[in-house]
């Protein structure tokens, strides 16, 4: 095969996520890919160049309703940005299509995907994508490879149902993760999934950043803290308390209705403890696995670095739902929370929260 730019590259980011995952020598030379990386993201402006990069909750494609098998043609565009954290602190974030999670893909079990990676003309990096839901080297990783300005497709079956996360899998995959390279596809299996009232759609990560939570100013990638797995900010949808009333606003139901959530950890390290306060998950799909029955009434769902859960509430009183990790300082110190507002009138044989009025 003759050899050319894009040849090489992807030959050497095959040899390089390899020897990462497996933990062998080429730890330093990935270090000091990483470094390199950080660096080159240094000649992008210090202003931030996208307003926002939490995705939409609300923002997910609509249920499956057909019983035969359909082809999709399914795009996604790497755009690295610089946007805040929360005020006033800005970083360099690595998206799918600008949003952190990465859009949400809906399939159906025995649905085929041609899907296409495009990396912006403007990127600095190399990137590409494993799919969890993919048969396939890397999850499809080696085939998408591109470089700025590239566009790589493969094609493939969506031959078992779940929740799967993607993510960038390129050799310093730790980093571009961090930075918001994950999102979910969906796999519904051939049967559906129950109708709902309302679905939500977030992600969790972990930013590792040279300067203390807070501090206004330029935050860059802090590697040593990544290796000690010691982050500055652990976030749902990208952004510190992005889904409250305090930024973009929580996600809005009604009393009696059932939403579902759909959850994927991005990491790259920590384990989510998902949880809904002053609620459960009526239903549960540990680790996205739709192909089982889901198990009832759990308060935590631990969700791991790589993986999704899929989880239904009931909604049987007004109340604010605060959606967190239970791991109570990640959302005390570090901006791990996202809010759900039911609106309705007062259901006091369920909850009377003034008895004696």
């Amino acid at each position: 095969m003759p050899t050319t730019r894009r040849t090489t590259l992807k030959a050497l980011g095959t040899t390089g996520v390899g020897a990462a995952v497996a933990g062998c020598q080429a730890g330093s030379s990935v270090d000091q890919a990483t470094e390199r990386e950080r660096q080159e993201s240094e000649t992008q402006p210090t202003k931030p160049t996208a307003e926002r990069v939490a995705a939409d909750p609300t923002d997910v494609p609509e249920p499956i309703d057909r019983d035969e098998p359909k082809h999709h043609e399914i795009t996604l565009t790497v755009e690295e940005v610089r946007a805040e954290v929360e005020q006033g602190v800005v970083y360099d974030y690595m998206t799918f299509d600008g949003q952190i999670p990465g859009p949400m893909i809906r399939v159906r079990q025995g649905d085929t995907i041609s899907f296409t990676l495009e990396n912006a003309p403007e990127s600095v990096m190399p990137h590409n994508v494993d799919m969890h839901a993919i048969y396939g080297t890397g999850g499809g990783a080696e085939a998408t490879h591109v470089t700025p300005g590239e566009s790589a497709a493969e094609r493939f079956t969506a031959t078992y149902p779940g929740a799967f996360i993607y993510h960038c899998a390129v050799p310093n995959m730790d980093y571009h993760i961090s930075s918001g390279m994950f999102g979910m596809i969906l796999v519904e299996p051939k049967e559906g999934l129950p109708e709902v009232d309302r679905e939500f759609y977030f992600g969790q990560h972990e930013l590792y950043t040279d300067k203390p939570a807070g501090e206004k100013g330029h935050h860059k990638l802090d590697m040593e803290a990544m290796k000690a797995e010691d982050p500055t900010y652990v976030l749902l949808n990208g952004e510190q308390y992005a889904i409250t009333p305090k930024k973009y606003g929580a996600v809005q139901a009604e009393r009696d209705e059932t939403v579902r959530v759909y959850m994927v950890c991005g990491g790259p390290n920590l384990n989510s403890n998902f949880h809904p306060i002053g609620n459960v998950w009526t239903e549960a799909y540990r680790d996205g696995g739709l192909a089982s029955s889901p198990e009832e009434y759990l308060q935590t769902v631990n969700v791991p670095p790589g993986s999704c859960m899929v989880g239904t509430m009931d909604l049987p009183v007004p109340e604010t739902i605060k959606l967190v990790d239970h791991a109570l300082t990640r959302v005390a110190r570090k901006g791990m929370m996202g809010v759900v507002a039911v609106d309705g009138e007062p259901n006091e044989e369920v909850f009377d929260p003034d008895p004696n009025a």
